[in-house]
């Protein structure tokens, strides 16, 4: 079973956070939109990204879910995780402000600890993609 299991474990742990992080989104739209209004580098696009982000963490878990799709799902969690640790780097570095994490379970967390978290989530997803294909053997 826990053979079984194993390969299964990056799209079911990213699954649960796209979902998670979607969700969250979407049930606090006003402060998620206020946030991103804040937000160095993303605050001309916020109308956009506050519906975009979250649509499209809901269609990665989506496409993690299917099998036929899973492979296509972890390419993009690989490439949204790889985004967002990218975009938290650069504020941690290069913002001249750092705005609040304020909403859902992630907001106890602070920029660093954030980071360290996004590049954890970014080797799973990455470990998903060469564990699935040994999972169809």
């Amino acid at each position: 079973m826990t053979r079984k299991l194993f390969p299964e474990l990056p799209a079911i742990l990213l699954v649960a956070l796209f979902t998670y992080a979607a969700i969250s989104k979407l049930l606090q739209y006003d402060t998620f939109q206020h946030q991103l209004g804040q937000s160095p580098f993303v605050t001309a696009y916020a109308n956009v990204i506050v519906w975009l982000l979250p649509l499209s963490e809901l269609a990665i878990a989506a496409l993690l879910v299917i099998p036929g799709t899973r492979l296509t799902g972890l390419y993009l969690s690989f490439a949204m995780m790889l985004a967002f640790t990218i975009y938290i780097y650069a504020i941690l570095h290069y913002s001249y402000f750092v705005p609040c994490s304020c909403g859902g379970l992630l907001s106890q967390m602070n920029w660093d600890q954030h980071f360290i978290f996004n590049i954890v989530f970014t080797l799973i997803s990455l470990a998903g993609i060469f564990l699935l294909p040994l999972h169809k053997k």
